[in-house]
């Protein structure tokens, strides 16, 4: 993966980055990190420049981001309130209330999750479906998308081009950080889980 990602940055440049972000974004396990630490590297000893990756890797972080919104669209609540009637939803002890729920807690904290989600390893993909699903403005979810993707995208191209030949070490540890995210994300899923099942149990007795 990682020979890939440099080859298509070696010959495309910018558009080599925009490309691989947009399909980082739709498909999260591509790593972010390696795209933007050597696309920082390669404005040291290029014609390529911070600001060009900068603006470029933010742009097909935004449109990665669309396809998530649109699919989030496509899946209204009442196509998902209609999944949850079936066997699936007595599978996993889900209800239509529980639908509504979780849409009047997106449409209140939404903004704030979208953006500071985009700092969130797979997360910050993966937040663009509800954010389509609640029917979040466009406009709006095209500005937080921008600002939290181009914050994250700075930071790793600076360290990309501050490192320079040894921009790996980066990519390294930013490789580490995103499976600690992970884990923690699947320990909090997990007990979220547990909690929602005995709360749903206890008020059944």
């Amino acid at each position: 993966m990682q020979d890939l990602i440099i080859n298509t940055i070696n010959q495309f440049g910018y558009i080599g980055i925009l490309l691989l972000i947009a399909i980082e974004n739709i498909f999260p396990p591509i790593p972010s990190e390696v795209i933007l630490t050597f696309g920082g590297f390669m404005t040291t000893h290029t014609n390529m420049n911070i600001i060009g990756v900068i603006i470029f890797s933010t742009i097909g972080s935004v449109l990665g981001a669309l396809v998530l919104y649109g699919v989030g669209r496509l899946l209204t609540k009442d196509r998902l309130e209609h999944i949850l009637d079936g066997k699936i939803g007595s599978m996993l002890h889900f209800k239509k209330e529980d639908v509504r729920k979780s849409e009047d807690w997106f449409i209140k904290s939404g903004n704030y999750t979208v953006f500071f989600c985009r700092f969130i390893p797979i997360i910050r993909s993966l937040i663009s479906i509800p954010a389509g699903m609640t029917k979040m403005k466009l406009r709006t979810f095209i500005i937080l998308t921008a600002a939290g993707t181009a914050i994250w995208n700075t930071i790793l191209v600076f360290l990309g081009a501050a490192f320079g030949a040894s921009w790996k070490k980066i990519a390294g540890y930013m490789d580490t950080y995103s499976t600690i995210a992970l884990i923690v994300i699947c320990v909090v899923f997990i007990i979220g889980c547990i909690i929602f099942y005995k709360k749903r149990n206890f008020g059944k007795k």
